[in-house]
């Protein structure tokens, strides 16, 4: 006599760190029937984390090396965001020079993080060009970052009120042979990922986020454009220089992974025409950095403020308080990361097969830290 057997079986998995499809040092614990996810849970591990905290224990000038930290592939963003606050509770002037800087800097950033992004994008569909390309065509913005900044990585150029040093002479034409060199591979990038057979099958209708989760989640950046809504902290808050500056916002139809990679891939010909933009209207005279106190004792005014920019993620955004004291009284973090990687990619994942899990966590765009912070 044959038994039947006719309970399901749900297997655990361990999806990470370790896997090349993981953002970060994050894993993912999946529970499948056959190979399809049923739940899972996100772990976003324990390499950097705490920011909020270590930041109130230290000074003002100490919390610089610390927020490069929350987003390794662009702390350009946490470092205007942490400087911003505390200009708008201390009354800092920025001069006009260093807000033209500040947001090529922060430009530089969306474009080097998208540039990495995208490759792998298709590298988590076994398309190995696509990321050997990018990451090289990435290396010569990190050149400049290196002349500008003296780091590749981590900068902490962005500083309370301005930056740190000008612009070195020459800047603008090494940069515009950078850009011109990134430009003249996109049109290979467009064939071997967006005209891709492969890539097209396993991202179109596939990922799909319903529009009606936008408000009711708190979704932000390309999630939100995927699904053509135009919705950019650049535009709807302006800051810095970008007011002065032409763009539109990119929007791409379908609200899928591959509508969330056209959409980083025609916002690296945007960065790329801002930064053109910026460096012909930057003013050539002028302070880059405003006057300030002994940064050893400074001591900033009672006070609280709530500043924003746009990451290549969404909306990052900065809630301070201080009390009058050398140090932050309180500081909240807002990082896309951690609704789109935990909140957004757990209500996602029931009824995913498990090959399509690092295409879909990749095109969530999550820093890991962000959400440890």
């Amino acid at each position: 006599m044959t038994r039947q057997i006719t309970e399901s079986r749900e297997v655990q998995l361990w999806f990470g760190p370790q896997h090349p499809g993981i953002t970060g040092n994050m894993a993912m614990q999946v529970f499948l029937e056959g190979d399809t996810i049923t739940r899972g849970r996100t772990h976003v591990g324990y390499l950097h984390r705490a920011f909020e905290k270590l930041m109130e224990r230290r000074t003002f000038i100490q919390s610089f090396p610390i927020v490069c930290r929350i987003c390794v592939p662009e702390p350009d963003t946490n470092e205007y965001l942490l400087a911003a606050a505390v200009e708008d509770i201390a009354g800092i002037e920025v001069p006009e020079k260093a807000k033209w800087i500040r947001t090529l800097v922060l430009e530089m950033s969306r474009l080097a993080s998208m540039l990495m992004v995208l490759g792998g994008q298709a590298g988590t569909m076994g398309n190995g060009v696509p990321p050997q390309w990018m990451v090289a065509l990435r290396d010569y913005i990190l050149d400049r970052f290196e002349e500008l900044t003296g780091g590749r990585v981590y900068h902490m150029y962005i500083v309370y009120g301005g930056v740190r040093r000008d612009l070195p002479p020459g800047f603008a034409e090494r940069m515009e042979e950078n850009l011109a060199t990134i430009e003249r591979y996109l049109p290979y990038i467009d064939d071997i990922i967006f005209d891709n057979a492969v890539f097209r099958k396993r991202t179109i209708g596939v990922g799909v986020v319903p529009e009606e989760w936008v408000d009711e989640m708190g979704l932000t950046g390309p999630i939100v454009r995927a699904m053509g809504i135009p919705r950019d902290t650049r535009k709807d808050y302006p800051y810095l220089a970008y007011p002065e500056l032409d763009f539109d916002v990119a929007l791409a139809e379908g609200s899928d992974i591959y509508a969330r990679a056209l959409v980083r891939r025609k916002e690296i010909q945007q960065s790329i025409d801002l930064i053109r933009q910026i460096l012909a209207k930057m003013p050539q005279e002028g302070p880059y950095c405003a006057k300030l106190p002994n940064m050893m004792t400074w001591k900033v005014p009672a006070g609280q403020t709530y500043v924003r920019a746009e990451a290549t993620r969404g909306e990052m955004g900065y809630f301070m308080v201080t009390d009058g004291s050398d140090r932050i009284r309180r500081v909240h973090v807002r990082g896309p990361s951690y609704i789109h990687g935990v909140s957004l990619l757990e209500r996602m994942l029931p009824g995913t097969n498990i090959a399509d899990l690092s295409a879909l966590m990749v095109s969530l765009q999550v820093c890991p830290p962000e959400i440890e912070r």
